[in-house]
């Protein structure tokens, strides 16, 4: 597997090697579909966003590695964001399975695609489950409700054989449908590499199942209940691998999956969760942490949510993420704005925005109130490095966002 490793923001064109005509034919044709938010279009070429993650298309692996900062050190960079995925529960992965990820090299996707083999193995060591189903088909014996026109049509011959419509119970339902594809999907992706033999031993075991073209829509209706709970974990790995395979990739010659996630969402998330891990280290200490509260803005429908909101003592802060560099260490009105009215809303009286990076010294700001507002509100920049100044993952990311806020620990 040929690999090329960039980061957010870079540009790829013809001039890079392993990048042909048909490589950037199918990473343009994946983009439209996807309405352009992976990236834009240059000049034989394309430029990345703000979307992180892996892209594998036809023999050739394209990694999107987040970076806001000098430091420039690729295996850190995939750490970062690997632990970012891990600590919003976005990557499951076991003990055993981040010993796998150092010793085996195993890129994002292989990760998930071990991650789903492991869960479907763990299943088929319990017991897949089975459920009713209807069957139309000719039997032997009279069962279920005898189709009249079916049977005068197929049987006129063979007056031994029943045309029916009758209950079968076994494994080829939608759940395992859905399943099959996703194994059809890791098989072709895996096939000579280090989980080939691991997804031939789970994909042989298999059952037999009717194959479905598989949407959102068919998806978002599959529902567990207590029988099937047990399946929770492969079915949100099985979406996933099956949202992101691009149909009309997969129905040409070249054939990509792709595994990319939003570095504004995935910061927010990032954040809220280590501030939540922190807090609960902590005892709570009257710590409430919640994140996208909404409340009415205007009218009956116009809301306005901020990233992060933390209650302690009666005093409530409001934290909104920005994955970029600020221009010039400076907050832009619009978004000195946009603080001023989650303030306002949620009564807050200190807000921050806050930014990765080398931690700068910002002082609260207080806004000017006019005579309406009885409340002062106060708002800061503030930044925290992802990356500590050893080169390591800096995991007391929330202890330090609360000291920014001057919340005593």
């Amino acid at each position: 597997m040929k690999k090329i490793v960039v980061y957010e923001y870079d540009k790829l064109t013809l001039a890079d090697e392993h990048m042909d005509e048909q490589k950037l034919d199918a990473l343009l044709k994946f983009n439209e579909y996807h309405d352009y938010k992976f990236f834009n279009g240059i000049t034989k070429g394309i430029q990345f966003k703000h979307y992180v993650g892996l892209i594998q298309v036809d023999g050739l692996s394209i990694e999107v590695l987040p970076k806001v900062d000098r430091f420039d050190d690729k295996d850190k960079w995939r750490d970062v964001l690997i632990y970012m995925l891990k600590s919003t529960g976005k990557l499951k992965v076991q003990s055993t399975g981040s010993a796998n990820v150092k010793r085996q090299n195993l890129n994002l996707l292989e990760i998930y695609f071990e991650m789903y083999l492991k869960e479907i193995q763990s299943l088929q060591r319990k017991g897949l489950v089975k459920k009713y189903r209807k069957r139309t088909a000719n039997t032997l014996a009279l069962k279920g409700k005898l189709e009249f026109a079916g049977n005068i049509q197929r049987n006129l011959v063979h007056r031994e054989r029943f045309y029916t419509t009758h209950q079968v119970y076994d494994l080829d339902h939608r759940l395992h449908q859905v399943l099959n594809e996703a194994l059809e999907v890791v098989e072709h992706f895996t096939n000579g590499t280090k989980l080939s033999d691991l997804c031939k031993r789970v994909y042989i075991n298999f059952p037999e199942v009717k194959a479905i073209n598989t949407n959102e829509t068919l998806l978002a209706s599959i529902k567990l209940n207590r029988k099937t709970e047990p399946y929770t974990k492969a079915l949100e790995i099985a979406r996933l691998i099956l949202l992101n395979y691009s149909p009309d990739i997969k129905a040409g010659k070249q054939k990509m999956l792709s595994l990319l996630f939003d570095m504004n969402l995935l910061w927010e998330e990032f954040v809220l969760a280590m501030l939540r891990k922190a807090c609960q280290k902590m005892g709570g200490q009257n710590i409430k942490v919640s994140g996208q509260e909404s409340k009415k803005f205007w009218g009956s429908y116009k809301t306005i949510r901020p990233d992060i909101v933390l209650k302690k003592d009666g005093i409530t802060y409001v934290i909104d993420t920005k994955w970029k560099q600020p221009q010039n260490n400076s907050a832009s009105v619009n978004d000195l704005r946009q603080m001023y009215a989650y303030s306002r809303f949620w009564k807050s009286t200190k807000a921050m925005l806050l930014y990765p990076g080398k931690p700068i010294n910002k002082e609260f700001v207080a806004y000017q109130n006019n005579e309406h507002d009885q409340m002062d509100h106060e708002c800061k920049l503030s930044k925290v490095s992802v990356i500590d100044k050893e080169g390591n993952i800096n995991k007391n990311i929330a202890e330090h966002i609360l000291e920014e806020l001057e919340i005593s620990l």
